[in-house]
């Protein structure tokens, strides 16, 4: 038999992230807008707890926000578990159960129940709970609780009943934790997705099962665990009430750390909730008051520094005087980096002893390995009912398939239902102040009979971006608002200030080959505006793929994801637009392709100012379209085109999919017949050769160059 192969690792080990270039105004912008927005979560979610009353009518409800954004709002259906022990492994002084449960039908869980041969009495149990190790051998997974086997021997050797679980990622049956670190499933945001919730799930049920061992003291349960298992230990602890001790190792630290200082680029999914209401995590780590806490955690931690776990304590420490427990939260730092090593056991092992079992005697012995990983599987083959590999598709509850409404006041009652929903929960890292525009000039020039104009905006605090406009007409009899995607536009703007340069840059926005083509799209006397969105073109960020995809992370722990904040910035040109006198009151079109046409199509929906939509080539669904967070849980793509033809014209070209809906319900409503117009795609126009960098640079995943064509509408 080969050895086993064990690597005990951070949830991703850690690497060096491309450092943000200066030269680079997204980067600047970025680093400015992350630092602003976490401080406005942190003020907001961490605001000083003074009066316990105070603090206890919020509990309740800060739980259910919790479940909420871990998927377990409502609970899962407590399904029988159908556990099974598969196994027994007999030692001097204790024995080790081989086991596996369901936490919902299909959903195995295999684990390792440790404890004492003969206890006298109900015995004290503690959940431990893996980080990511990975033990594999000859090619077959053993499950990360292999890798934590001295935990489960060394409580089992004490008099303790303890229950060492797999994680979905690193179980027996391997699952997944990496669908937005690595693999780019960004559609987990769309469904609201976090295998956090599993893990969470995973925990309740695990003690669920102890529950049912008659071994186990229902009133004295402990959880620990290291890693990606601390984090999950405050987390079930936050939500189950029957954790009495809790004692999270190296898993807590604030957004700070994460967003600021990027810890979040050493992370895997599973450490994050969908942060939906905007929380930092020391408000989750809250949850536990006044039940005893001990954080644990070392002095040089690349992913949990030392500076995060001290603010959480701080914090915690004002929570647990309100109950008169501070004895009850206690704190351990330990020498050295991300490991497991007995500094950090031996504080845990004491706080249980102390707090389950009313007793502290000195720690004479050691955590040790005994066992060989392949003789701790549970399961000699993977069962074919089996979801762990699948859960990410089935968890939660999406929105129900749309109907037709039978009558207009229905209709007019869902679409603000869905708009509601949208804004509470896709849409809630919006700023609640618009705030001044503060609208600037950046160039006017002409050519071709055609006046290039540009102006800079401010869509929120520290995101300045560009608004471009062509017109031929002084008084322009309408416009059209295309949303592009940058493409062809470099970072900087590195041409020379030389006469139609700037023209260059404008026609690049647009996706435009010549200002003759310009002009042929102003012939019928209405202006086109264009606007490129945050952290694309001008704005983009340096860096290879990963920290492209770092990037996005980031914002998705301030309860937001970057195309939720580009439907903003649209929102934000709109106004811009209508700031200006000449285009304040003439009709307004709103026009895109791809994901761009799907942020504007959302843009119309908060703004009154639309006459109505050119939409090409949009995806049918938010599993393949842009990821707001959440958003499959209120409503998908086709419903959001049916509320904007409730508001004005839509077309759509290649689009039949995502406009079918419409067209359905415009028909029981009696809406006119152009409302909902169809048609197939447009031919995408080539760039012009010029870019604003002297090189185009593509950048996979975005959209193609939105095609423009003269209205039939205004």
């Amino acid at each position: 038999m080969l050895p086993a192969v064990l690597l005990l690792s951070p949830a991703v080990a850690p690497r060096a992230a491309p450092a943000p270039s200066q030269d680079w105004p997204g980067d600047r912008m970025a680093a400015a807008y992350f630092a602003a927005e976490t401080a406005r979560v942190s003020s907001n979610s961490l605001a000083p707890v003074r009066d316990l009353g105070e603090w206890t009518a919020r509990r309740g409800d800060l739980r259910r926000q919790a479940a909420e954004m871990l998927g377990l709002d409502p609970l899962p259906e407590r399904t029988d578990l159908r556990a099974a022990v598969t196994g027994v492994i007999t030692q001097e002084t204790f024995l080790v159960e081989k086991l596996h449960f369901q936490s919902i039908p299909g959903l195995y869980v295999t684990a390792n129940l440790y404890r004492p041969r003969a206890p006298s009495a109900p015995a004290p149990a503690v959940l431990y709970l893996c980080g990511h190790s990975s033990v594999v051998t000859n090619g077959v997974s053993c499950g990360n609780k292999t890798g934590y086997q001295h935990h489960g021997a060394w409580f089992a050797r004490h008099g303790y009943v303890c229950l060492v679980v797999d994680t979905v990622q690193l179980g027996e049956i391997r699952g997944e934790h990496h669908g937005t670190y690595r693999l780019g499933q960004w559609g987990w945001n769309a469904r609201g997705y976090t295998p956090a919730g599993v893990e969470a799930w995973t925990g309740i049920r695990a003690l669920d099962y102890l529950a049912t061992r008659p071994e186990v003291d229902r009133k004295r349960i402990g959880v620990t665990g290291r890693s990606g298992g601390g984090s999950y230990s405050w987390t079930i602890a936050a939500l189950d009430d029957r954790v009495a001790a809790v004692a999270p190792v190296a898993g807590i630290t604030d957004l700070r750390n994460h967003v600021v200082d990027g810890t979040i680029e050493g992370h895997c999914d599973c450490m994050f909730l969908v942060n939906t209401h905007r929380w930092d995590y020391p408000l989750l780590a809250a949850l536990c008051a006044p039940r005893p806490l001990l954080l644990v955690n070392t002095d040089a931690d690349p992913i949990f520094p030392l500076d995060g776990v001290m603010r959480t304590h701080d914090f915690l420490r004002s929570v647990y005087a309100l109950y008169g427990a501070s004895t009850n939260l206690g704190l351990v730092i330990g020498p050295g980096p991300h490991q497991d090593t007995q500094d950090l056991q031996v504080p845990v092992f004491r706080w249980f002893n102390r707090h389950l079992k009313g007793e502290d005697p000195p720690i004479a012995d050691a955590a040790v390995k005994v066992f060989a990983p392949a003789d701790l599987r549970a399961l000699d083959r993977i069962p074919p009912d089996q979801i762990n590999t699948n859960v990410q598709s089935l968890w939660g509850r999406m929105a129900p398939a749309p109907t037709v409404p039978d009558s207009a006041a229905a209709w007019s009652n869902r679409c603000a239902a869905w708009r509601d929903g949208l804004r509470a929960k896709c849409f809630a890292g919006w700023p609640d102040e618009p705030g001044p525009l503060e609208v600037a000039p950046a160039f006017a020039e002409r050519a071709g009979g055609v006046r290039f104009e540009a102006w800079d905006y401010t869509s929120q605090p520290h995101v300045r971006l560009r608004l471009y406009v062509m017109r031929a007409a002084s008084r322009p009899s309408a416009v059209r608002l295309v949303v592009g995607d940058g493409a062809g536009l470099g970072p900087t703007n590195r041409l020379s200030s030389a006469a139609g340069t700037h023209i260059t840059e404008a026609l690049i926005a647009a996706g435009l080959p010549s200002v003759g083509a310009a002009a042929h799209q102003l012939q019928d006397g209405a202006a086109l505006a264009v606007v490129v969105p945050r952290h694309l073109g001008l704005t983009s960020w340096s860096g290879d793929a990963k920290r492209q995809t770092h990037m996005r992370r980031r914002f998705m722990l301030l309860g937001q994801t970057v195309d939720g904040m580009r439907v903003w910035d649209i929102r934000r040109a709109v106004q811009a637009l209508r700031d200006r006198k000449e285009y304040a009151r003439v009709p307004l079109t709103l026009a895109g392709r791809g994901d761009a046409g799907v942020h504007a199509l959302y843009a119309s929906l908060f703004e009154p100012a639309i006459a109505a939509l050119a939409l090409d080539s949009i995806p049918a669904t938010h599993r393949s379209g842009p990821d707001y967070l959440n958003v499959l849980k209120v409503l998908d793509i086709p419903q959001a085109v049916a509320i904007a033809a409730d508001r004005g014209a839509v077309e759509l070209t290649g689009s039949d999919e995502a406009g079918a809906y419409a067209a359905s319900v415009g028909r029981a409503l009696g809406w006119p017949a152009d409302r909902v117009r169809l048609g197939p795609p447009v031919a995408a126009v080539p760039h012009p050769a010029g870019t604003c960098d002297g090189a185009a640079r593509p950048q996979p995943g975005l959209n193609q160059p939105v095609p423009l064509r003269k209205s039939s509408r205004p």
